[in-house]
């Protein structure tokens, strides 16, 4: 006997229709704390239907069936699986991801992170424009969010991404790989401590998302701490800040004078990033900026002409 869900039927004995099955599921989802119940019932009827949330509304007005395999999703989802990994794709500004197991889901707040290299690189009259070919680097790539956002919102640029897990790398090359990027990014399977030293000093925007939860920090939702790979949360030290802090001092090895670097964080390390920063004689013009929900998620600077001590020589 298979080992699916058994088919819900409503009062009357019949096949229960799409609108009662999405409320039935909504509250079954309510009920085992998901934070979007509605949303996340009406998305899993889509991924099955093949279609958006206007023409699932009316089917559900219709009185149409249920689709197969609906409620093995909706019990998948009631135990936090991540919505994300049972429809496969992951919406990032204007491209769906293909993400799952392995790979960190990208969030709307990394949705900054892009804004602000795009925003910086069309503010310079020397890459803006068709005639402008900035050199992007994304280090920690993960699922390849970043990346493939700036090459399909920039065409002219030229976009490197970095990557240590193979797992999350396998998922980035399916997504840099979409017609969207159009073949403008250049997969790395590397750490990001000591990655591209071909593009040391030529580099003109280096963007980062690295791991940054602190060692004893669990993340609250089940999402993130039963299901997204611990290599893509937990950032090293007590504080979280090791693989920031090499992000920030593979930035300064990349950049060239002027260059542009944006990274984000927890809300909690954006003064010590920032101050970081500050004190360091190859950073100029730190600024920090506020996510969606008004948090402080990313800091920017920009890479000054300071020479690097081991660029002065003995």
């Amino acid at each position: 006997m298979s080992g699916s869900a058994p088919r819900r039927l409503g009062e009357d004995g019949r096949d229960e229709e799409l609108g009662a099955a999405l409320r039935r599921a909504t509250a079954m989802l309510a009920e085992a704390g998901v934070p979007s119940p509605r949303a996340d019932a009406e998305l899993l009827a889509e991924h099955l239907l093949g279609c958006g949330l206007g023409r699932l509304r009316a089917l559900a007005v219709m009185g149409a069936p249920v689709p197969d395999g609906f409620w093995d999703l909706v019990a998948e989802r009631a135990k936090r699986v991540p919505l994300q990994h049972l429809t496969g794709k992951a919406p990032f500004r204007h491209l769906v991801l293909s993400v799952g197991p392995g790979v960190f889901v990208p969030r709307p707040e990394t949705e900054t992170l892009v804004s602000l290299a795009l925003e910086w690189i069309a503010a310079q009259p020397g890459l803006a424009g068709t005639a402008g070919s900035p050199v992007v680097v994304d280090l920690g790539t993960g699922s390849g969010a970043i990346a493939a956002s700036i090459a399909a919102e920039c065409p002219t640029a030229s976009v490197h991404a970095v990557e240590l897990s193979e797992l999350a790398h396998a998922w980035a090359a399916r997504n840099v790989a979409l017609p969207e990027v159009g073949g403008r990014v250049r997969l790395v399977l590397g750490d990001l401590r000591t990655a591209l030293p071909e593009l040391d000093g030529a580099v003109d925007v280096v963007v980062s998302n690295p791991p940054y939860i602190p060692a004893g920090m669990v993340p609250r939702e089940p999402e993130a701490a039963e299901h997204d790979p611990e290599l893509a949360l937990y950032g090293g030290g007590e504080e979280g800040l090791e693989l920031p802090f090499a992000a920030i001092s593979s930035a300064a090895r990349l950049l060239r004078p002027g260059g542009f670097f944006a990274i984000e964080h927890a809300e909690v390390q954006a003064s010590v990033l920032a101050a970081r920063l500050r004190a360091d004689p190859h950073w100029t013009d730190v600024a920090s900026h506020r996510d969606l929900n008004g948090l402080p998620r990313a800091t920017t600077a920009v890479r000054n002409g300071v020479p690097r001590v081991e660029e002065l020589g003995p």
